[in-house]
């Protein structure tokens, strides 16, 4: 075991459990997903859970679904009459996903689409006051620029991948599309002074951004 392993291991032990529920997803997904290292897992979902419970909104609105994980977690902690939207545009993902989603205790507050959320989103006529960010990274200036259009100010939004595996930093990827694209993002969200910023090197980067 490495050190990092090592000191990814100490945290899990001293931290909440998730539940069975998600341990079972988590599980399915490695066996019938491709890529499932797209889910999010223990250490951050828990983290998910705390910040939507610390930030109490009333509306969430998550890019990405994926197996559902993440929109679980989130949907965990949300309060009486809160509500998440979550966006998968992958199709091929709907009969995996969905079932777990609808499975869940917290299935009645997740409203599960299957689109494109640059589309879709704008059409909903919500005001969301967090945000999840985790879908197409060369799309990422692209969906932060419309969430800034359908938030409330004080909303906090959460970019996945922001360290894309340490290759922001690595001049072996400096051609990679999706590389680019998540430093131009990085670039402008350090530079917009309509938000406050910071990025915890957590898992793959998770960048926290508060809508002034």
């Amino acid at each position: 075991m490495t050190h990092d392993e090592a000191i990814e291991a100490y945290i899990l032990q001293h931290m909440d459990e998730e539940s069975d529920y998600l341990k079972a997803l988590y599980r399915k997904a490695h066996l019938k997903l491709i890529n499932p290292r797209m889910t999010s897992g223990h250490l951050q979902g828990r983290l998910l859970k705390m910040l939507v419970q610390l930030a109490r909104p009333k509306r969430v609105l998550e890019i990405g679904t994926f197996a559902g994980y993440s929109a679980l977690c989130m949907a965990e902690g949300l309060g009486e009459g809160a509500l998440l939207h979550t966006y998968e545009i992958d199709d091929e993902l709907e009969d995996f996903t969905r079932p777990w989603i609808e499975g869940s205790p917290y299935g009645d507050k997740v409203c599960f689409h299957i689109g494109n959320a640059l589309e879709e989103v704008p059409q909903l006529g919500e005001v969301f006051d967090f945000v999840f960010m985790d879908g197409d990274k060369r799309q990422y200036m692209e969906y932060y620029e419309m969430i800034l259009q359908h938030t409330s100010p004080g909303a906090l939004i959460l970019a996945d991948n922001t360290l894309w595996d340490g290759h922001v930093v690595d001049k072996a990827y400096l051609n990679d599309r999706q590389t680019v694209a998540i430093n131009e993002f990085n670039a402008f969200v350090a530079a917009d002074k309509r938000v406050e910023k910071l990025i915890l090197p957590l898992r793959d980067g998770l960048t926290m951004i508060r809508k002034k």
